[in-house]
């Protein structure tokens, strides 16, 4: 047998060549056996990587978050949803997005542990989703941070930024146009651009006094813009026609007065719109601005867009808003109240007929409201409230006092305060928020309430029972209308209270018939007295 070079592998090729070439054949078979071993490697990987595809399994947030924003698009571009008010909430709340996800990622993560065989969650595909919508909160969060102190700056109608691009301002009056129209005509005024004031005028005409604005580098260039933006008025029949064509580099504001029982119709673009003292009705769409309606005879029709603020004072008939805006402020409303759309902060005096409110957040129905009541994102506060009452809403702290007739208030992370102002059927129903309702004296219900995870607080003798779950039962005087209560990892509260005066007339109007709340009974008992020493205690569990 011949001999073997050393280092000359075992079971090998033998090598029948030149001693001295023996390291370039070593050299060789080291690489081929380093490919052989990478490529058993890239097999095994192969293989792994095949059974993991096998476990794994999409996760389901993905079609949620595609199902959501196709639903939200299709409300958008349908006009079911409006646009600024849905952008208002996102650039607010959009991190709830990937506080949703992580949560379906927590859940499916939880189930998969009480597998046998726990599987791998896929989350790919839908990632770039995530981020584009992450980056446009971001960014509308920004725009908005960036664009609210440069509007107070340049102004919401855009004065003061023609200004700043070295526009100068030109001003003009028009010469007063007056003309005769019907005494119950229909005005309908159309302004891009200016503000907007509507009174009542002696006599059977419609006057308009147009105050002109341009911005402009020259006086012609002012001239031009002028013409442009002229007030024009057309009669036809009943219909009276006052309309302003628009220019971007100027504005035209009114002061028109009118006869007493016309009515008017307002379209503005940018400008805010006040109307005082009319007989007739009043229809106004304010796009960018203010709305102040006064003393009115007939109704009111409101619709708001951006965070203009609304306010109207004495109006005999209906007034109804919808949209969205700031600040809402209506008193002497004799008419029925509908509102709708959401609004920073409301404020209501003195409605004489039912008061419809819905929100996104909040559904509200009265019978009236001799007294006040504000709104905001946080609370909701009323005194002097006659029934019916239904309130159904979330996050938000409720507060009625001198409540008078039956009530149903739904809530949630919130707190209810009612405070009865007799004995009327009442139903409260709350989650994660205490429930706290004070009675006057003499007043005569039947009382049913349960907590869980919560105490029952009581001024009057009840039956309390239970551990966790607790229940308040029993009578106060003598029984009557049924108070039920109920909340889940809080406390209920029952209070004695003070006297509270009797509910205000409701004031009559022609064709609708005045119902009244139900006046509290008499008790049937009398009153037991305390003995001296042995005061009553509040009753706590």
């Amino acid at each position: 047998m011949g001999s073997v070079p050393p280092g000359t592998p075992y079971g090998g090729p033998p090598f029948g060549g030149d001693p001295r070439d023996y390291w370039r054949f070593q050299k060789e078979q080291r690489k081929a056996a380093w490919r052989a071993q990478q490529a058993n490697w890239k097999a095994q990987r192969e293989v792994l990587r095949a059974q993991n595809r096998a476990n794994r399994v999409p996760s389901i947030a993905g079609p949620i978050l595609l199902i959501s924003v196709g639903v939200v698009f299709l409300l958008l571009m349908t006009g079911r949803l409006d646009a600024d008010v849905f952008w208002g909430w996102y650039r607010h709340w959009w991190p709830l997005l990937l506080i949703g996800i992580g949560l379906v990622a927590l859940g499916e993560w939880a189930l998969d542990l009480r597998r046998d065989s726990p599987r791998a969650r896929h989350f790919g595909g839908y990632g770039g989703l995530v981020v584009l919508l992450a980056i446009l909160g971001i960014g509308a969060a920004g725009w908005d941070h960036f664009w609210g102190p440069l509007r107070a700056n340049f102004g919401d109608d855009g004065d003061e930024f023609f200004s700043a691009l070295g526009q100068p301002q030109h001003d003009q009056d028009q010469a007063v146009v007056e003309t005769a129209i019907p005494a119950n005509a229909q005005v309908e005024i159309q302004l891009p651009r200016g503000d907007v004031s509507v009174a009542v005028g002696e006599g059977s005409q419609i006057s308009v006094r147009a105050h002109q604005i341009a911005y402009a580098g020259s006086d012609k260039e002012a001239e031009k813009i002028f013409a442009a933006q002229q007030a024009h008025v057309t009669v036809s029949g009943n219909a009276v026609l006052l309309k302003v064509d628009g220019n971007q580099a100027g504005k035209t504001n009114l002061v028109i007065t009118v006869p007493k029982s016309v009515s008017v119709n307002v379209n503005s673009g940018r400008g805010g719109v006040t109307i005082a003292g009319l007989a007739g009705n009043v229809d106004a769409t304010v796009q960018h601005g203010d709305l102040e309606t006064t003393a009115i005879e007939g109704h009111v029709h409101a619709h708001l867009s951006h965070d203009g603020d609304f306010a109207a004072h004495d109006v005999k008939g209906d007034l109804a808003v919808d949209g969205s805006g700031g600040d809402l402020t209506l008193t002497d409303v004799h008419g029925v109240v509908t509102v709708q759309g959401d609004y920073s902060n409301v404020h209501l005096e003195r409605a004489d007929q039912p008061v419809h409110f819905h929100s996104s957040r909040t559904d509200m129905e009265l019978g009236r409201l001799p007294g006040d009541l504000s709104l905001s994102l946080e609370s909701l506060h009323g005194t002097e409230v006659v029934g019916p009452i239904r309130i159904r809403t979330h996050s938000k702290d409720i507060e009625l006092n001198q409540v008078y007739g039956e009530s149903t208030i739904e809530d949630r992370d919130g707190r209810v305060e009612v405070g009865l102002a007799g004995s009327y059927a009442t139903d409260v129903k709350n989650n994660k928020g205490d429930v706290d309702i004070t009675l006057p004296p003499g007043a005569a219900v039947t009382v049913d309430g349960r907590t869980n995870n919560g105490d029952v607080v009581s001024d009057f003798s009840l039956e309390i029972s239970g551990e966790d779950d607790k229940r308040v039962t029993g009578t106060i005087g003598h029984g009557g209308p049924k108070l039920t209560l109920s909340t889940e990892h809080a406390d209920l509260h029952l209070r004695r209270g003070t006297e509270v005066p009797p509910a205000p007339p409701a004031v009559p109007v022609p064709g609708k018939a005045v119902v009244a709340p139900a006046a509290p009974a008499a008790p049937g008992v009398p009153h037991l007295k305390v003995g001296k020493g042995a005061a009553e205690k509040p009753v706590s569990q």
